[in-house]
């Protein structure tokens, strides 16, 4: 259902949060706007600023890893599933992996997560519980037994 003209509810989709421009199209046709008129905002949006796929790729990914929902390849995955092109990402990922530590995430969410876990004590059964929720969220293997092994850091 279309409400105003289709520059206007773009407006209203992007002042909501960020969004990649493949989402911001998405969103547009499920509405009814006319793929020509869709066109023509997204191209005026991305003329005024309003619309980057680069800072949106930057704005998610960074939030991501502060909030520990995503690293490496589940993050690459998780922007790909929004549009961003896969150099953005690439791009992206590797001016982050500058700013934010692997051992400090890994460290930072095992705490957050699974305060009480001590892998000296665990069960294999509470191990690969952590060892599994870890490489869902994205981290490597390797990563993970090494932060594992340096538990005295918990």
């Amino acid at each position: 259902m279309q409400r105003g003209s289709t520059f206007d509810c773009s407006l209203r989709v992007l002042a909501l949060r960020d969004h990649s421009e493949w989402e911001l199209r998405r969103k547009l046709r499920e509405k009814g706007y006319p793929e020509e008129e869709v066109g023509e905002s997204v191209e005026r949006l991305k003329e005024l600023g309003y619309l980057d796929d680069t800072r949106f790729a930057r704005l998610f990914a960074s939030s991501a890893l502060r909030n520990g929902r995503g690293y490496g390849a589940r993050l690459k995955a998780e922007m790909a599933k929004r549009g961003i092109a896969a150099e953005i990402v690439a791009a992206t990922l590797a001016e982050l992996a500058e700013q934010f530590s692997e051992s400090e995430l890994l460290k930072e969410m095992i705490e957050r997560r699974f305060s009480r876990f001590d892998p000296e004590t665990a069960t294999e059964k509470e191990k690969r519980r952590v060892v599994g929720y870890l490489q869902r969220k994205g981290f490597p293997l390797s990563a993970i037994f090494a932060q594992l092994n340096t538990h005295s850091t918990f």
